[in-house]
């Protein structure tokens, strides 16, 4: 027992003297190529057996012959083994150039595409991430281009709105001034009325600015679905009789939600007037809100004759106007994206769908608790 506990100390000491200055080598050479640094594990592997098998030659006398036997086998095992490290070295960091290769490709714009060939399980891992990461990069750019485009739009159709009124009221001021308005009353009022317009559309620009900044602070109270549609009916009724159509709110549940009241005021408000103007004469807008599965539902439904299919995923973009048959006669295309930003601003969804001889805006709010 005695010498076998002698045989593992000198064996530990030789590998332990051959293990500590591997590991300086490699702190050394730990910014060079990973070959180097299996090649180092390798040859320390080695050489900490031949110098544990040196100590215990020392310590137990054995014979010339039999430590040179013991020196040749591992020898030819040190051998095996660096050459075993410098295939396996070069392997990995060959794939591994591969993957940077193939990660600079996404990284200037396109895809990733993993490089082709077996890997190891580490390897295989990240080229996974990168793929991921390459999707979600992807899908980043497609949202900016979109956005980047509605915004184009936006400045383009805000540029169209706000020069035709401000022409208008440069000419009646001026006719005024020089005297030559053969009715200034009227002239004062269409004044009055281009103001108007102006200010709901810097209103709306605010509006979605604190949206998009995240600044949109909701005040969230208890209030019923009821009294909530019947307060825009009310408010919308006036252009729904200017303009003949009928509006239609007898499916409405008298279901609890929190919600900033001012906030979905201006959403039902939005969706009511868009909903108006794109029904014809004598037209039909219908109004609904019921719990549901996910939530409670508020549909409002118009007889506008549909919204192409291609257009339906744009319809909430900023600046959004679809066909000219569609085109509003004032506003700026924000009426709709107002509502996406406050509804997700309740952590609601909105949506729209066509139905037959119209479509039908969707919005689906959490049920309050209790």
């Amino acid at each position: 027992m005695r010498d076998a506990l002698l045989i593992a100390l000198y064996a530990f000491l030789g590998a332990a003297a051959t293990g500590l200055a591997g590991a300086g080598v490699l702190r050394l050479i730990r910014r060079r190529s990973l070959t180097a640094s299996l090649a180092v594990v390798a040859a320390v592997a080695v050489l900490a057996m031949l110098a544990g098998t040196l100590a215990v030659a020392q310590a137990m006398f054995l014979s010339a012959h039999d430590l040179s036997v013991v020196t040749t086998v591992v020898a030819m095992a040190a051998v095996v083994s660096l050459a075993t490290a410098l295939l396996l070295g070069r392997w990995v960091v060959a794939r591994s150039r591969e993957l940077a290769r193939a990660a600079r490709s996404f990284g200037d714009g396109g895809d990733f595409a993993a490089p082709e060939g077996p890997a190891t399980a580490e390897l295989e891992s990240l080229s996974r991430e990168l793929a991921a990461t390459s999707a979600r990069l992807a899908a980043s750019r497609e949202r900016e281009r979109a956005l980047e485009s509605s915004r184009r739009e936006l400045v383009a159709w805000i540029s169209h709105d706000l020069r035709t009124p401000l022409a208008g009221l440069r000419a009646m001021s001026e006719a005024l001034e020089d005297g030559v308005a053969a009715d200034p009353a009227r002239y004062l009022r269409q004044i009055r009325t281009e103001v108007e317009r102006l200010n709901d559309m810097v209103g709306d620009l605010f509006e979605l600015s604190r949206i998009h900044a995240g600044a949109l602070a909701l005040t969230r109270s208890r209030i019923s679905l009821y009294d909530l549609v019947g307060d825009a009916l009310a408010g919308a009724d006036p252009l729904a009789r200017e303009l003949g159509v009928r509006l239609v709110g007898d499916r409405v549940a008298s279901v609890p939600v929190e919600v900033d009241g001012k906030e979905m005021s201006r959403v039902l408000g939005n969706l009511l007037v868009n909903a108006i103007r794109r029904t014809p004469a004598d037209g039909t807008v219908a109004v609904t809100a019921e719990r549901a599965a996910e939530g409670v539902v508020l549909s409002v439904s118009d007889g506008c004759g549909g919204i192409p299919e291609e257009d339906l995923p744009r319809v909430f973009d900023t600046g959004w106007r679809g066909t000219h048959a569609r085109t509003p006669p004032a506003g700026a295309g924000l009426g709709l994206a107002i509502v996406r930003g406050i509804v997700e601003a309740h952590q609601g969804r909105a949506a729209v769908h066509n139905i037959p001889g119209g479509c039908r805006f969707e919005v689906t709010l959490p049920a309050a608790e209790g």
